[in-house]
């Protein structure tokens, strides 16, 4: 068949499809192509819109490094990481809400004892993190890994600042004790703008968007038998609860980050300064 018009060449693309091995990447495939040449036809693309397009895509890929990466930034600002977070996770009674993983994670986060202050250089107002894990019905879990990472009270991550902190602070990796508790010490963060200065800070400004994110912490808890927890628990006084850049706030995520003169902290702690204190209980859903 040859000859194909803009009714015809959809059916033809996906008959090309037709000997895929893997079902569901057919699945996936044929479903793509058929929304994508509906969303061609339905805003009657130009050559000078479909070209811009490829340019954004091109810009978005040659943004991407080890340490930021602008495709999962447009997959959130677009609502797409929310998006395949809900499909993904529906969660029981008992099990923590998720949200978005965000550009920042790594991987190599230093494995630290509970107790330890992560922050490094990072300054700021002093934060004592207390939390547990549990399973859903409520079983502690011992041994459980919690990472965490959090950007500075000036809205930037460590990655974003390497040079300058000689290495990486505000992240680590704790593992919960005998009655699955963890705690540590850091500075308290800021609400912080995403990146802005890529193609995706040309889309938000092109459509009058804010890119600013309310203060959070960034958890992942993994356990045996257990589905990984990827999720952040927001400041409740924080500006940006109701626009999150990305959509990533839940009501049941968003916590007290407890204010408190200097003095003895919860953990034993002599403070010679006020600091802030956020205590969460997360609960894992069973695999």
């Amino acid at each position: 068949m040859r000859d194909f018009n803009e009714h015809t060449i959809t059916q033809a693309v996906v008959d090309r499809f037709a000997e895929t091995p893997d079902p569901r990447l057919k699945a996936v495939l044929t479903s793509l192509v058929r929304h994508l040449h509906d969303f061609v036809r339905d805003v009657d693309l130009t050559f000078e819109e479909w070209q811009a397009g490829i340019a954004f895509l091109t810009r978005t890929g040659q943004t991407c490094d080890q340490h930021r990466q602008e495709f999962i930034l447009l997959s959130d600002t677009l609502g797409v990481s929310m998006l395949v977070d809900a499909i993904n996770h529906r969660m029981p009674e008992g099990a923590t809400e998720t949200t978005v993983l965000g550009p920042f994670y790594v991987e190599e986060a230093p494995e630290r004892p509970n107790g330890a202050d992560i922050a490094g250089p990072l300054e700021g107002t002093p934060l004592l993190v207390t939390g547990s894990v549990a399973s859903a019905d409520g079983r502690p879990l011992a041994g459980a890994t919690v990472d965490v990472w959090h950007a500075d009270d000036d809205g930037s991550y460590d990655v974003q600042q390497l040079d300058a902190l000689g290495g990486l602070a505000g992240r680590a990796r704790f593992r919960t004790d005998a009655q699955g508790r963890f705690h540590f010490w850091t500075v308290m963060p800021a609400w912080y703008p995403i990146p802005a200065d890529g193609p995706v800070g040309e889309m938000l400004n092109a459509t009058s968007r804010h890119p600013n994110r309310p203060a959070h912490v960034h958890f992942m808890i993994a356990a045996p038998g257990h589905e990984t927890l990827i999720t952040h628990v927001f400041a409740s006084d924080s500006p940006w609860l109701e626009s999150d850049a990305v959509f990533g706030v839940k009501t049941s995520l968003i916590a007290d980050f407890a204010e408190h003169p200097a003095g003895p902290a919860p953990d034993g702690r002599a403070m010679e300064r006020p600091f802030r204190h956020l205590s969460y209980d997360f609960g894992l859903k069973a695999a």
